[in-house]
């Protein structure tokens, strides 16, 4: 894509290197920390909220859902507008709008109002996150800078979530979880006066057509899923009832109905060719299936730590902690492994351990220890999903087009929040049905006994349906991907947002 006014063309036909550029990708990588700290601060603030509102066991999954489904699901939209309208102009409206959604959401009187906001932070997101990664690319002209700059972006990735743990347990012990979402408003509109003077704007060139129907089925079809999945979580509604049926037909109808929009519209919003290659629909596969584990297990572990174990908001924090580390150190070690192993013996691997990190959750009690069972899981997990994250990464790009790469790696995100809003709902259904046949079948227990008793066993289900998830995706890589070490693309993530 061809930028307009993010560098100059000197006589000689080189392109003149932006003297602010470092500056400007300090201004950028803020709104992309901003993203990935909201994740992790909300999750140790939800069992506050949940509270303070009087969200139903079945309908919390919303606060986490809403944000993902509208992120995910208008991801690859936002990167189209924001190539054709202007990436600064799109990455100011994407951060002034976080910023009035967090505020919408910190003020919530009622769990509708904060859903609606989440929602809105995530439509928000999904302009200001494929913003920000192309006006890297346009900001950086050489590949070596470009892959530090990458590289930069990727360890703020990596440590957001832990910084986001932290903060997000600090502020709801000693301020309010109201501040989780509060947080961000200041922190935004720092971000955009910083960017008014120093980031350039850039455009693409060519069609500026947009996939509105292709947006609109899919992302309604998926909120019409999550809602059949949130109904059947009631305990007098089930799956049996007109409503969860109605919502979850309706759901493959807009489905089927974006699929067949997809083959005959000229500008598509996902180009089936990308995902039919087995190693890239492979790839999107294994992030969508392991994004429906690892959201809900996020979910689940955060309430045991603070509902069952008594775990303050902060000292939860601290007890999550070990899974971004490791994540964060397997990624560097991976890095280094990939390009000698070749990226299928890495992900079946990491699969591997991680469904095995999951069923050690299973075996959590009312008096387990958090070093025998929940540290250790959270490493064997972590570890794991580091030798996923990395190779799949790559495999996403395989034999792909350069036309198609940026839409191929942003499909990577899509999926991901995609995955983790299905399967945070549908283990949040699952959940629900636990604790209320446990509860039904155990009638004869003191009450306060039962209730303990049946969250653990709920959380259990829970758990064990996330290792299932995983062990789909183990499933998957063996079966699809066959690239070779030869095959992965020399700097992925560059070629990607160059695109």
């Amino acid at each position: 894509m061809t930028s307009s006014t993010s560098t100059e063309t000197l006589a000689s036909g080189a392109v003149a290197k932006d003297p602010r550029r470092w500056l400007a990708l300090a201004v950028i990588a803020s709104s992309q920390l901003m993203v990935i700290l909201d994740a992790s601060i909300v999750n140790i603030a939800l069992p506050s909220a949940q509270r303070d509102l009087g969200i139903s066991d079945a309908d919390r999954q919303w606060v986490v859902t809403a944000y993902t489904l509208a992120f995910g699901g208008l991801l690859l939209l936002g990167g189209r507008i924001a190539d054709y309208a202007g990436r600064k102009r799109t990455l100011l409206i994407g951060l002034g709008g976080f910023a009035f959604a967090s505020a919408l959401g910190g003020f919530a009187g009622n769990a509708e109002m904060l859903f609606a906001a989440r929602a809105l932070q995530g439509a928000f997101a999904a302009l200001l996150a494929p913003a920000a990664l192309a006006l890297i690319t346009v900001t950086f002209t050489e590949p070596r800078e470009r892959a530090k700059a990458f590289s930069v972006v990727g360890g703020i990735a990596g440590g957001g979530a832990a910084i986001g743990l932290v903060v997000g347990g600090v502020l709801t012990e000693y301020a309010s979880w109201r501040w989780c979402l509060g947080v961000n408003v200041p922190v935004a509109i720092i971000v955009i006066l910083a960017a008014i003077p120093i980031v350039k704007e850039s455009k693409a060139l060519g069609s500026t057509k947009y996939d509105i129907p292709g947006a609109i089925l899919s992302t309604v079809g998926l909120v019409s899923l999550v809602y059949g999945f949130t109904e059947a979580a009631k305990p007098d509604v089930g799956w049996g009832a007109p409503s969860t049926i109605a919502f979850l037909v309706g759901a493959g109808v807009l489905l089927v109905g974006f699929v067949l929009w997809e083959q005959r519209t000229s500008n598509p919003l996902l180009p089936l060719r990308i995902a039919l290659d087995r190693n890239r629909g492979g790839s999107y596969l294994v992030f969508l299936l392991v994004g429906a584990g690892l959201f809900a297990m996020f979910l689940f572990l955060t309430f045991y730590l603070q509902v069952v174990l008594q775990y303050s908001p902060l000292r939860a924090s601290a007890a999550l902690l070990p899974f971004s580390a490791g994540i964060i150190v397997g990624a560097g070690l991976m890095s280094q492994l990939m390009p000698k192993l070749g990226p299928k013996p890495l992900m079946v691997a990491g699969l591997a351990m991680a469904t095995i990190g999951m069923l050690w959750l299973t075996q959590i009690d009312v008096g387990t220890s958090y070093a025998t069972h929940v540290l250790p899981s959270q490493v064997v997990m972590s570890l794991g999903l580091a030798a996923v994250f990395v190779p799949a990464s790559s495999t996403a790009l395989v034999g792909i087009d350069p036309h198609d790469a940026g839409v191929g790696s942003a499909l990577l995100n899509t999926t991901q929040q995609i995955g983790g809003s299905l399967g945070t709902a549908l283990l949040n259904t699952l959940y629900a049905g636990a604790v209320t046949s446990y509860l039904a079948a155990h009638a004869g227990l003191a009450p306060k006994v039962a209730q303990v008793d049946a969250l653990i066993h709920g959380y259990r289900v829970a758990f064990f349906w996330g290792a299932v998830f995983i062990a789909v995706a183990l499933l998957v890589a063996i079966i699809l991907i066959n690239a070779k070490k030869d095959d992965i693309p020399a700097n992925p993530q560059a070629v990607a947002a160059a695109a």
